[in-house]
């Protein structure tokens, strides 16, 4: 019984076989979707079960109900939200090829501000997690685990939970195209630098520096990146 999961809720079945009809364009953005009744049937969930599923998604962005209207297939990068972003890495489907230097564009912008943010409000609680890094194993899922947890870490001490609610969306992904990442000697070697001079910024309570010191070290990573692939 241990390997035993529960089925997925109806409501959740409908909205992940939903989010795959957008992906793979059987309801392309701008087109509209079948009569609640007919959806409904498709699916093989009651009416009651489908409208909670279609509020929940128009509610992250992926489709606009109108009262009286057919319901409209949103365009989800022009519309969607947050939670669009995780349920994106949840699918499954081919991300397109630009999502991975543009999230790292993204974390080049916010990563700095929330590293000199948590230096400034838990320098000390910083400075216990980098010290650990130095007994890191030479493995890339060693790396991976860690460069989560500490982004994770840095999000939350920074005092701004929006910060935490971005990284969250991309748990599990993280960790994944870290592996990618983290395969190289050049890219691990990149990060044990980037520990060791973070831990000296936030032994020193030194913000400024913890803030410089992320930015070079993701502008590095995208180097990195690019040269992988």
């Amino acid at each position: 019984m241990s390997d035993w999961s529960a089925p997925p809720r109806p409501a959740a079945y409908a909205e992940q076989a939903l989010i795959t009809a957008f992906l793979d364009n059987t309801y392309p953005a701008g087109s509209t979707l079948p009569a609640e009744r007919e959806l409904a049937t498709q699916l093989g969930v009651t009416r009651p079960t489908l409208r909670e599923a279609l509020q929940r998604l128009a509610r992250d962005g992926w489709l606009t109900i109108q009262q009286g209207k057919p319901t409209l297939v949103n365009d989800i990068w022009t519309q969607g939200g947050l939670n669009v972003l995780s349920a994106l890495v949840r699918s499954g489907h081919s991300l397109p090829s630009d999502f991975i230097p543009n999230l790292l564009a993204v974390r080049l912008v916010i990563a700095p501000a929330y590293a000199r943010a948590a230096v400034e409000h838990a320098a000390a609680r910083i400075a216990a997690l980098l010290a650990t890094a130095s007994a890191l194993p030479d493995e890339a899922a060693a790396f991976a685990a860690f460069d989560w947890r500490l982004h994770h870490t840095l999000t939350v001490a920074s005092g701004n939970p929006i910060y935490t609610l971005i990284l969250n969306g991309f748990a599990g992904f993280y960790e994944a195209m870290a592996c990618r990442y983290f395969a190289r000697p050049a890219a691990r070697a990149s990060s044990r630098t980037f520990y060791a001079a973070l831990l000296a910024a936030a032994q020193a309570a030194d913000a400024a520096a913890a803030e410089q010191i992320t930015r070079t070290v993701m502008e590095e990573s995208i180097r990195l990146w690019q040269e992988a692939t």
